[in-house]
């Protein structure tokens, strides 16, 4: 880890919010409002001509969502953050506000199957093309740099995989380049791995997961310099993409208990994906918290945890992985991740159910594969639950 020892549970708590809100409120009240007045002329005057420190319209800021902004920024030790509607907002405004006709996007395969769409499909009809290099390949990443490359982005750990980039060699590649390096820490979280400190530009986060850690809301943010935030919050204005007040304030009462999430997240990860490795019907787990990982060594260089997200690849043909899935009694089957309680998934008939099997398999996502995404309840309740239902495997 490149960091010094940062108090993260003080800065969930306190980072971002007054010290004495309005009406003495021990929490950052939700101001529910999409119009903010002028007591009178002069007030106008000052807010348009001196810049004022205030509020005008809801598409421009909201005091609830600040306040969630200034203790994201905290927490990942950015300059500033800007928040979004949700992750993909965040992504898609990012790279509309930085990209124009004629540039270029370097984007690795493993990243987010909506990224990817974005990149290969919309991206082009604004003049901007992407080329995707394995999650794997170094070199044919700096080979893909070109004249007019503007952004590599990629995700770390990836999904559903988790494979770990080496974020140090990244920032080394593009340096002078004048390439904006971008690293979507989602599955990461600012608790086990800062990017900015390895030299990223910025960092996207889908706080709908473990930030937020309540399925309940869904926002994103990116966060980096001041003035890079800036250009991305001029244009998020325009695009219209913003978070309501409400959602914001549900943002910070998540983020309360973060830090206290993540130890828990980051044990019951560990424990699982231990057990799962030692079970003789699963045929293989991807964790880089296990030795056998890929990128084991790089992840405990650069990281502090390793998350709750554990996907594994069961001994069994597509029927007896969905006949495991139904004995499931505790883990439910849901997409997400990140939030309190345990989920679980299949990324064949869940995420990828309308592409053809041939289709899935070239992409990696083979029938038996499963994402698992633990909650905060004990480790040891999970387990017995997986146990019972991998019996009918026997």
């Amino acid at each position: 880890m490149k960091e010094d020892k940062i108090n993260f549970s003080e800065l969930a708590v306190y980072a971002g919010e007054e010290h004495i809100n309005a009406y003495n409120s021990i929490t950052t009240p939700i101001i529910q409002t999409s119009t903010f007045i002028f007591k009178d002329a002069q007030a106008i005057d000052d807010y348009t001509l001196r810049n004022a420190d205030r509020y005008e319209y809801g598409r421009y800021g909201n005091p609830t969502q600040t306040a969630a902004e200034k203790k994201l920024a905290a927490l990942e030790g950015a300059g500033d953050a800007v928040l979004f509607s949700s992750g993909m907002s965040a992504i898609t405004t990012t790279f509309l506000a930085l990209l124009k006709s004629g540039d270029h996007i370097v984007i690795t395969d493993d990243a987010y199957k909506k990224t990817l769409e974005f990149c290969k499909a919309v991206l082009p009809q604004f003049g901007i093309e992407t080329t995707v290099i394995s999650v794997h390949d170094y070199e044919a990443m700096e080979a893909a740099l070109k004249p007019n490359t503007r952004i590599f982005f990629s995700e770390s750990p990836t999904n559903p995989y988790l494979n770990v980039m080496d974020l140090e060699r990244l920032a080394m590649m593009v340096k002078g380049k004048n390439i904006i390096l971008i690293s979507d820490s989602t599955f990461a979280t600012p608790y086990n791995q800062r990017p900015l400190q390895f030299g990223v530009d910025l960092v996207i986060h889908s706080c709908t997961k473990y930030l937020a850690g309540h399925n309940d809301l869904l926002a994103g943010v990116v966060l980096g310099p001041s003035r890079m935030i800036e250009t991305i919050r001029e244009f998020h204005k325009t695009i219209g993409g913003v978070i309501g007040p409400f959602s914001s304030y549900l943002l910070i009462r998540g983020l309360k208990t973060f830090a206290l999430r993540m130890e828990r997240l980051n044990e019951n990860g560990q424990k699982i994906a231990e057990y799962l490795d030692k079970h003789p019907r699963i045929y293989h787990v991807y964790y880089p918290g296990l030795q056998n990982h890929k990128y084991y060594e790089l992840a405990c260089r650069t990281m502090r945890g390793f998350g709750g997200v554990v996907t594994f690849e069961v001994d069994a043909d597509l029927q007896g992985t969905r006949d495991f899935l139904d004995r499931l009694k505790i883990l439910r089957i849901g997409p997400s991740f990140g939030g309190v309680e345990s989920l679980i998934t299949h990324p064949a008939t869940v995420t990828y159910y309308k592409n053809t099997r041939e289709e899935r398999e070239a992409l990696g996502i083979k029938d038996n594969l499963v994402r698992l995404a633990a909650g905060i309840e004990e480790a040891e309740t999970l387990i017995e639950d997986l146990d019972q239902a991998l019996k009918i495997l026997k």
